[in-house]
């Protein structure tokens, strides 16, 4: 009996509305850096400035994101078989990468004030702060509309960071109206800068297996096989393989053995009875080979290690 091949094409369907979404608060993140810069310049804040370099970063990683993310809808052709997707999910390394580098930037260059700190225009800050707070929080909110890739939720973690670091900003300058303390402004800004290093290392965490093809956290393998086999005439599952493309689109091969005696009409209905559990496991493209009893697998693997499973 030959092997049967199925392969379960659910092709995902891109939320048309996202790059939109994107788009909008490129736009409101462009204009603010811009009035963002003048305003630290004319309250001497650097806690502003300090922002503001970190939006002139968003800025460029919402642009630089909002290409690749559409760059990841085109569909898929003889170069990418499996699509685009997986630009979206190199944006999101990128755009890690500039919250960290930029989050660094900021702790250097807050140090020398912290050590000598200077008066700054208390109510110009609360009035930037309160901008800030409302423009981040728009953008925040159209992004958040959309069901997200791991690109855009890191693009939504930029805008979040923003509006908390705003936040913090028009306490400190609130604090600073009343009490002559010019040391809260640096001391806001590095911890500002810290916070967003904390954020940035943890999102670079969670993107980089993602990014280089590391199971979905939800699927575990010694535990899956073992579901599989349970099913009627399935002796054995191996060389059970999973990867995400992007956060959202998740990927499957698996081989699985069968009794001798198995039909056509039988391996059907279990490769339907597979496909149903791994649909209920977030696997929207599952390939799976069918192995008759006693025949070699020229291409298995063996067993994957318990301890990463």
């Amino acid at each position: 009996m030959d092997k049967f091949q199925h392969n379960d094409h659910h092709h995902f369907i891109p939320h048309t509305h996202s790059d939109r979404s994107i788009r909008s608060a490129f736009i409101l993140n462009l204009l603010f850096t811009i009035f963002e810069i003048a305003g630290g310049i004319f309250t001497n804040s650097m806690a502003i400035l300090s922002d503001a370099i970190h939006d002139l970063g968003d800025t460029f990683a919402l642009g630089m994101g909002l290409y690749l993310e559409k760059v990841s809808l085109k569909k898929e052709d003889t170069h990418y078989t499996y699509g685009y997707r997986r630009y979206s999910t190199l944006a999101a390394v990128i755009n890690a990468a500039v919250l960290t580098t930029g989050s660094i930037y900021i702790v250097a260059q807050t140090i020398p004030r912290l050590l000598k700190p200077e008066e700054v225009h208390q109510e110009g800050m609360i009035l930037f702060a309160i901008v800030g707070v409302i423009v981040n929080g728009a953008a925040v909110f159209k992004l958040k509309k959309d069901h997200n890739s791991a690109n855009q939720r890191v693009m939504m973690l930029h805008l979040m960071e923003d509006v908390l670091g705003w936040v913090a900003v028009l306490i400190g300058s609130i604090i600073m109206y009343f009490y002559d303390v010019p040391i809260l402004d640096p001391i806001l800004s590095f911890g500002i800068g810290l916070y967003i290093l904390f954020n940035a290392i943890k999102n670079l965490k969670k993107i980089l297996p993602i990014f280089l093809q590391a199971i979905p956290e939800n699927i575990h393998p010694t535990q899956l096989r073992k579901q599989l086999e349970k099913i009627p005439d399935v002796l054995e599952v191996h060389d059970l393989h999973a990867w995400s493309m992007d956060g959202e689109f998740n990927i499957m091969t698996i081989h699985v053995v069968v009794n001798s005696d198995s039909d056509l009409e039988r391996c059907y209905h279990i490769k339907q009875e597979i496909r149903k559990i791994l649909e209920a496991k977030s696997i929207q493209h599952t390939t799976i080979e069918i192995e008759i009893a006693h025949e070699h697998c020229t291409q298995k693997c063996g067993k994957i290690n318990s301890q990463n499973s």
